[in-house]
């Protein structure tokens, strides 16, 4: 009896691992042109899992570098060579001179300081902060003259260069005053894009351009998701599952509509959801989830072939009421923040909120999906303050967040965290101040885990490299 105890023991852990850890399919991240797999793209991978098989810093993290690039940087990516490129608001423009420009910015892996910059011309969504890297280890995104552009970075003999390579004009195809604010690789090698005003594009790989336009009045806050068979877009009223056969204009496949709610909430950027949609489930991209803007928001799962309905239920239970961060998620887990309250710059938000303001108290709830329906696995009180990283690699969630609200203590006050919260029990195991506010406001921007495992973050003022410690 004692030789079998151990054995015993050995699968009540197998099955509380199972039950921790999804062991079910992640989506197929291969996608010709796209760069290294979980540093190319802001949400993760195609399907915005935001998620990747790198590990963290995790418990005993620190700060190893800094620097302050002059502007706040939404996305970042790390190429094959090692070499960290960001998508960046500059505060200042100087070629030409303007405010908010954005720019591609190069940074040295091992200090974080910049290392050479290129400003490109404004568009849409605070300049374009939805990009890509390439398999040339290009950024690719889109300008405020609806070019597509590919900028590299190159060693010259005593400094680095960060150049337009390439570019595609796509301005015909864009009506005046209209933008470029999602943009991403499809598994052909094709480039989809979608404007402010729903205008969905295909660029194949002889650069014809195809299009079509969605319904008037429904506008895009957010990035695109990608699949095998498809591609995710939710515009401010309505989610759509479209498809682009060779030589074919993009095709709306299925097309539910979703509560938007009475207007826009504070702590979200725009009227309608703030989430990116996310693949997940069988086969790892078979359902595809968002959040809707009702007064209590719902999480909505879709089966991503007819749009058929997996389950509903209440995005949230005590955490502040809406979220403009796309889930996580993990096998046919989701793992949601709320970001309800929370205090964007006013040059960002579209239109007046309903209400007026609210405390931003935080909040973050992992919701597991079957096809039985939804169910809660926790919620805890992190006040996470940019859009997490979920680790496979460390089962821990890696992000920059507050403390506690303080009343009467502006959001923007106060020490800054790291902190890493397991995804299996919603339990903080690491927090670890990297920073101060308003300073390092860190702006709901987004982080990406680099192969060495450190955590490259910007903050409103700078940008911090945390690795593991020792």
């Amino acid at each position: 009896m004692r030789r079998a105890r151990p054995r015993i023991a050995a699968l009540v852990l197998a099955v509380v691992l199972s039950i921790a850890y999804p062991a079910a399919a992640q989506p197929d991240t291969t996608t010709s042109g796209l760069g290294p797999s979980d540093t190319s793209l802001m949400h993760g991978d195609p399907a915005s899992t935001d998620s990747t098989g790198h590990r963290g810093p995790g418990r005993g993290a620190r700060l190893a570098a800094s620097s302050v690039p002059g502007g706040a940087c939404a996305a970042t990516f790390i190429g094959s060579d090692g070499m960290p490129v960001s998508l960046c608001t500059q505060f200042v423009g100087t070629s030409p001179p303007a405010f908010a420009a954005p720019s591609v910015v190069l940074f040295d892996p091992r200090t974080a300081q910049p290392l050479a910059s290129r400003q490109l011309v404004k568009g849409g969504l605070l300049g374009g902060v939805y990009g890509y890297l390439d398999d040339r280890d290009r950024v690719v995104v889109a300008d405020g003259t609806n070019s597509i552009l590919f900028v590299a970075h190159r060693k010259r003999a005593a400094d680095w260069e960060v150049y337009v390579d390439d570019r595609i004009d796509v301005a015909r195809h864009i009506p005046p005053g209209d933008a470029i604010t999602g943009l991403a690789p499809d598994p052909d090698g094709r480039i989809w894009f979608a404007t402010t005003r729903g205008v969905v594009g295909v660029i194949d790989r002889d650069r014809v351009v195809t299009t079509t336009r969605l319904p008037a009045g429904e506008e895009l806050g957010n990035g695109l998701s990608v699949r095998r068979n498809g591609v995710s877009i939710l515009t401010t009223h309505a989610l759509y599952e479209m498809r682009a056969d060779d030589g074919r204009a993009p095709a709306v496949v299925w097309r539910r509509a979703y509560d938007r709610g009475r207007g826009r909430k504070p702590g979200q950027l725009t009227w309608g959801s703030g989430t990116t949609p996310t693949y997940f489930g069988p086969g790892g991209d078979g359902w595809v989830a968002i959040v809707d803007n009702a007064d209590r928001p719902q999480l909505l799962v879709f089966r991503s072939e007819d749009g058929s309905q997996v389950c509903r239920m209440p995005a949230f239970g005590r955490s502040g009421q809406g979220t403009e961060n796309s889930p996580m998620a993990w096998g046919d887990s989701l793992v949601i923040p709320s970001t309800y309250g929370y205090q964007y710059p006013p040059m960002a938000v579209t239109g007046p909120s309903i209400p007026a303001d609210a405390p931003f108290t935080g909040g973050m709830t992992r919701i597991d999906v079957s096809e039985a329906g939804c169910r809660r696995v926790w919620e805890n009180s992190d006040r996470v303050a940019t859009l997490p990283k979920l680790s496979r690699a460390d089962g821990l969630i890696h992000a920059l967040g507050y403390g506690p609200a303080v009343p009467g203590l502006p959001q923007q006050v106060g020490p800054v965290d790291y902190i890493a919260t397991e995804f299996a029990t919603g339990r903080r195991v690491e927090t670890r101040q990297v920073g101060t506010g308003p300073f390092d406001e860190p702006l709901e921007l987004t982080g990406t885990i680099a192969a060495d495992d450190s955590l490259w973050q910007a903050t409103v003022g700078r940008m911090l490299k945390i690795a593991p410690g020792g």
